[in-house]
C-alpha cells in the first residue's frame, strides 16, 4: 500500500512539473461550449476574436511580451470565470485560457 501511494505521488509530481498551464481542467469542461473557448484559435486576428466574443471587460498592454491582452468574464448557469486572450505585437492570438491577463503575465514572468 505504501509503495503504491509513493508511486502515485511521484507520478503526479512529475506530471505537475511538466504542466505548461496552471488552470483548472474543470473550467474547460464547464465552459467548453462558450464561443471564446471553442472557436478562438492561436493565430486568429484581434478583429476575428471581437466578432466571436464581443467587447472584452478590459484590455491590458502586455509587459513581458509585446502586444495586448483582453480580459473576459464567462458566464455559465450562474457561474462566472475569468478568461483571457492575449495577442502578439501583430494583433494575432498568442494564448488563451482560464485566468486574467494579470495572472497570465505573472505566469510568464515566472517562466523566464
Amino acid at each position: 500500500m505504501y509503495k503504491q501511494a509513493l508511486v502515485m505521488a511521484c507520478a503526479l509530481a512529475s506530471m505537475a512539473g511538466c504542466a505548461s498551464k496552471i488552470e483548472n481542467p474543470t473550467d474547460y469542461i464547464t465552459f467548453r461550449d462558450q464561443p471564446l473557448v471553442s472557436e478562438v484559435e492561436p493565430g486568429m486576428s484581434r478583429q476575428q476574436v471581437l466578432i466571436i466574443g464581443g467587447r472584452p471587460s478590459s484590455i491590458v498592454q502586455r509587459s513581458v511580451h509585446p502586444g495586448s491582452c483582453n480580459n473576459y468574464i464567462l458566464n455559465e448557469q450562474g457561474h462566472q470565470q475569468p478568461y483571457h486572450i492575449s495577442f502578439d505585437s501583430s494583433g494575432r492570438v498568442r494564448h488563451k485560457g482560464f485566468m486574467t491577463c494579470g495572472q497570465r503575465e505573472q505566469a510568464e514572468r515566472e517562466m523566464l
